[in-house]
């Protein structure tokens, strides 16, 4: 499982990514192909829920939008934000369980993130790929735009397979002892009413 792990989130990803474009709906429920606590299924809600947020910010960035529609939308996205987050954590856990016999070598060090928030980076990859692949395809647009696009395309693809590579070295480092990992619980402060001030301070009552 751990070998070319990024092969597989590669494939997943850019399979999710695809799917949705299907409908492109940010209200439609995915039909995931892979069986519930899996791996696969991870990393397929994952994308999905990048999608969708992808998708959301765009519409929260139309000059006229209504306020009050995009207030829902920016909660929305907050508990995107979340979910994207516990997600993560949930994965970075499988992979804790997974390393919990390896014992690290003398002078192992750790990583500046752990292996699943460096899979959230190719997950958002995917979706840039994507979208700058219909960039490069459009024939309505000038000649100047697509050649832009097509060298900011070789430019994403060249990191997806720099960030790849990073991964699933990372894992083998983690594997074989040389590094060792984390898993830090994220906290949302603007989600907790009790660290949120503007949450709490409701609750509060002026001297």
């Amino acid at each position: 499982m751990v070998k070319n792990f990024s092969e597989l989130c590669n494939n997943i990803f850019d399979e999710c990514t695809k799917y949705y474009h299907t409908m492109d709906n940010v209200d439609a429920n995915p039909n995931v192909p892979y069986k519930s606590n899996t791996i696969e299924h991870s990393l397929f809600i994952k994308n999905w829920i990048d999608a969708v947020q992808w998708h959301l910010e765009d519409l929260i960035r139309d000059p006229n939008i209504n306020p009050e529609k995009a207030l829902l939308l920016k909660r929305r996205i907050d508990k995107s934000n979340q979910d994207r987050t516990d997600l993560v954590e949930q994965i970075d856990s499988y992979f804790l369980e997974y390393f919990k016999d390896v014992r690290p070598q003398t002078g192992a060090t750790i990583n500046t993130e752990s292996p699943v928030w460096a899979v959230d980076r190719l997950s958002i990859l995917a979706l840039k790929i994507y979208h700058m692949e219909q960039e490069v395809s459009r024939t309505n647009a000038s000649a100047d735009h697509v050649a832009t696009c097509r060298q900011k395309l070789t430019i994403l693809l060249e990191q997806r397979k720099d960030l790849s590579m990073a991964i699933d070295q990372l894992l083998d480092d983690i594997a074989n002892g040389r590094k060792y990992m984390k898993v830090y619980r994220q906290m949302k402060m603007y989600n907790d009413p009790s660290l949120n001030p503007i949450l709490y301070g409701k609750n509060e009552t002026n001297p």
